[in-house]
């Protein structure tokens, strides 16, 4: 046997142990609460040693980081079909909102839970930790695609700051989603109709250059404000402009 076909089984072993892992901790925070499962217990279950699942996730909140990469692949595979389909840009933005509502629906009873750790701005769980860059980043990027395959045209200069807004827009429907109590989170999904609709009317509208300025105004506001989105549109920089380097915000006390 090869050492490339050893070093294969061992990266897929590894794979599974972690999967194991992740999708035993899921089960048990869905049974038990978040709160109320600890690592330990989530070894236990299955079958492996804490120091092992301490090997592949270090905090039970790193735990719950792996289950946002599974939520964002889901949803990257579920929105192909309509992204491929579909160039009415209100109808790929709703998509995009509903298909994900379809694919938390089995996790709402345990996500206000996830909330009250990723509403911390120092947890790993808070949409703008370093911990949640990648998928942050891959969410701002569907956004980004969703405008370029649209047929209504985004002005050039604000093709850098909408993809950022549309993310943040999301964020907010999230946080309903996790305090919305009504059958099959319908209030949310009408949110979701209503704001891709307005979304899209307010992206027809900064076609205008009068308005172009208010759209960079709002994007300003949130990055200065907002904890995290001073680092989201730094990293943006450094990814178009690899020698740029940083820059100082404003502090906000």
């Amino acid at each position: 046997m090869g050492s490339d076909t050893v070093t294969d089984q061992k990266a897929a072993k590894s794979e599974q142990t972690r999967t194991l892992i992740l999708e035993t901790a899921l089960r048990l925070f869905q049974e038990r609460g978040y709160d109320k499962t600890t690592m330990r217990a989530i070894a236990k279950e299955a079958g492996v040693s804490v120091g092992n699942a301490y090997y592949y996730f270090e905090s039970k909140e790193h735990l719950v980081q792996g289950f946002y990469d599974r939520i964002g692949a889901a949803h990257q595979a579920a929105i192909r079909p309509i992204l491929e389909r579909e160039t009415d840009l209100q109808k790929r933005l709703a998509g995009v909102l509903t298909t994900w509502l379809d694919i938390a629906a089995p996790y709402h009873e345990f996500a206000a839970q996830f909330f009250k750790n990723a509403a911390d701005p120092a947890s790993p769980l808070s949409p703008f930790s370093a911990e949640s860059e990648p998928a942050r980043k891959q969410a701002i990027d569907m956004h980004r695609e969703v405008l370029a395959g649209a047929k209504t045209k985004v002005p050039a200069e604000l093709a850098d700051v909408l993809p950022e807004l549309m993310w943040l827009s999301q964020m907010g429907l999230v946080l309903y989603w996790v305090f919305d109590r009504s059958e099959n989170s319908e209030k949310t999904r009408k949110l979701a109709e209503r704001g891709a609709q307005l979304t899209t009317r307010g992206i027809v509208l900064a076609r205008f250059r009068v308005l172009r300025p208010l759209v960079r105004e709002l994007h300003e506001l949130f990055a200065d404000f907002l904890p995290g989105m001073a680092q989201v549109a730094v990293g943006r920089k450094k990814a178009s402009d690899p020698d740029a380097g940083p820059e100082e915000g404003p502090e906000v006390g």
